[in-house]
């Protein structure tokens, strides 16, 4: 937790970014009935009935002091899933960066291995070089704020029925556009070690003095 904890409180280094990712899953869901449209004094209306077409996944790449987002959208989120939108986040969106700080959960996904099932040897290893992970502690996922921009995401565009996945690509391509272009959407993140220590004392191990 403190390792982390710590990360967040370091000043900016374009050439070492801090990224958080994330992941989540959306049910695509079609409408059985056409849904009635508003009318004058009626909201409109959609039928309980609904039809199941399968899931997608979300992946959110988010690097908070810069206030930039990065939202891919898959049919499925394996480690090879995982690893190549790894690379494409080193070298399409951080070709510059000697690192990146990535702060992600203990998934077994979210590994060096999982290169490593997805590229060459050499390969793999040049993508892992330029990865500095940290994780966050089990039952900690609250202290990835790239879990706090996935409710964002969820809250804004994700709250309807979405029938398939071009449309759900869209909707997410143009909430993360909006959302970067938002100057006033940075996470302001106050807990700190101290704050930890202090409030989380109960988790720390006692010792006698």
């Amino acid at each position: 937790m403190e390792d982390v904890l710590d990360l967040y409180q370091q000043p900016y280094d374009a050439n070492c970014p801090l990224v958080c990712m994330d992941e989540t899953s959306k049910q695509l869901i079609g409408e059985t009935r056409v849904p009635l449209p508003p009318t004058p004094g009626a909201p409109a209306r959609t039928d309980y009935e609904y039809e199941r077409l399968g899931v997608a996944s979300i992946f959110m790449f988010t690097e908070p002091l810069a206030n930039r987002r990065w939202v891919p959208v898959t049919d499925q989120r394996t480690a090879v899933d995982w690893a190549l939108r790894v690379r494409e986040l080193l070298d399409t969106h951080y070709p510059d960066a000697e690192r990146i700080r990535l702060v992600m959960d203990n998934l077994n996904t979210h590994s060096k291995a999982s290169l490593y099932k997805a590229f060459p040897a050499e390969e793999a290893r040049r993508l892992a070089q330029r990865l500095d992970i940290h994780y966050t502690p089990k039952h900690g996922s609250w202290l990835n704020i790239a879990e706090i921009e996935l409710r964002v995401l969820s809250v804004q565009c994700l709250t309807r029925r979405i029938p398939h996945m071009d449309p759900l690509t869209r909707e997410v391509a143009a909430w993360e556009t909006r959302r970067n272009q938002d100057t006033d959407a940075k996470v302001d993140w106050q807990f700190s070690i101290d704050n930890a220590r202090t409030k989380l004392k109960r988790l720390y191990p006692q010792f006698q003095t």
